[in-house]
This record gives C-alpha cells, structure tokens and sequence, in this order.
C-alpha cells in the first residue's frame, strides 16, 4: 500500500474513532469499569488493562493527523482494537453477565447505550 492508501486508512480510522470508539470509551470508563470494579474487585486488573488499550489509542490520534509512520501505526493500532475487543467480549462481557443482577444490568445497559449512542451528556 502507497502513501496516499495509509493516509486513507488513517481518515477512516479517525472517523471511526470520533463517531463510535469517543462515546464508547466514555461509557465503559463512566458506567461499565466503575461498576465492574466495585461489584467484581477481581476485575481490576482487567479493567487497568482496558484503560491502558484506550489510552494507547488515544494517544495514536496525533500520530495518526500527523500523518507519520502510518504503515506500522495502523497495523499496530489494528492489532490493538482487534485485541481489545476480543477481551471484552471473551473476558469483560461474561464478568457482567455473571456477577451484576439483571435488573441493574438492564439499567446499566440502557446508559451505556444512551451515552454510545450520543443521547446523554454526563
């Protein structure tokens, strides 16, 4: 992939991440982590690890505008985003499932929702 077809993949990974990962961030580390932590205290080391990830890719945004060294930082941030999925789906997720009774889940799951989907200003 050329030039121009990096910084193509680094404009469509900016908008991504300022229409879906910003409102997503902000509503683990809002609703979700802060309920996981005191609800399931084995759960912070997890929870440290997924802040971690999303500081990282926070932290690429400049990197990405600036438009340097694309080639590996967008494979990186890939492996990244792939790897942070993966572990709120195979770890975090069933964490909830399991220890937050249904009636709070249902509620929690209706404020992440309305912060995600940009209803909400906390």
């Amino acid at each position: 992939m050329g030039a121009a077809g990096l910084r193509q993949r680094a404009e469509e990974f900016l908008k991504f991440y300022g229409a879906n990962l910003v409102c997503h961030f902000r509503a683990e580390e809002e609703v979700l982590f802060p309920l996981l932590r005191s609800s399931v205290p084995q759960s912070a080391a997890l929870i440290d690890e997924l802040l971690r990830q999303h500081d990282q890719i926070r932290r690429a945004i400049p990197r990405l505008e600036a438009g340097t060294g694309l080639a590996k930082l967008i494979f990186d941030l890939g492996d990244l985003l792939e790897a942070h999925i993966r572990k709120e789906e195979r770890e975090l997720f069933p964490l909830f499932e399991k220890h937050v009774e249904p009636a709070h889940a249902e509620t929690t799951r209706a404020e992440l929702k309305r912060i995600i989907e940009g209803r909400e200003s906390i």
